[in-house]
């Protein structure tokens, strides 16, 4: 009798977890700051892109899960096919099958939490943005700062 069930069946696999790491199943780190380096120019994969295809193109290369695209090329048609469903989207009579369109490219190019997941990625932390975020909370002010005067009180 076969077992399993649906690919996504079933809790996805934790990268610090005791299984996973017998298996070596673990997680590729993103940085968390996007992909520094320049698109691929999108006329090699659309005919004529207008002005918005461009905007999209440049926001998906510039996410940190390009870093990846980059080093496997064979994604970048699949991120052209994606900016061409959400070019299209922007219509008021785009059918309902392009948001599902767009929703499987986004897993497929790990732009979901659930993508990310399927692909083995991890967005890294912040670490400088952490510490900034950090120094400003302990930066307190004085109780006599906090209070306010109230017009009339005795």
């Amino acid at each position: 009798m076969p077992r399993g069930g649906h690919s996504r069946s079933g809790p996805p696999p934790a990268a610090d977890s005791g299984r996973s790491e017998r298996r070596g199943y673990k997680l590729t780190a993103l940085p968390s700051e996007g992909f520094a380096g320049e698109a691929p120019d999108l006329a090699d994969y659309l005919v004529d892109p207008t002005e918005r295809h461009l905007a999209v193109w440049e926001e998906l290369w510039a996410t940190p899960q390009a870093c990846v695209w980059s080093v496997e090329r064979w994604r970048v048609p699949v991120v052209a096919d994606l900016t061409r469903y959400i070019v299209r989207m922007d219509s008021d009579t785009a059918p309902a099958t392009y948001a599902t369109a767009i929703r499987q490219l986004r897993d497929d190019l790990g732009l979901s939490t659930a993508g990310l997941k399927q692909n083995g990625w991890m967005i890294a932390a912040d670490e400088v943005g952490a510490k900034a975020t950090e120094r400003a909370k302990t930066v307190r002010k004085s109780s006599r700062d906090r209070l306010a005067v109230v017009p009339g009180g005795n």
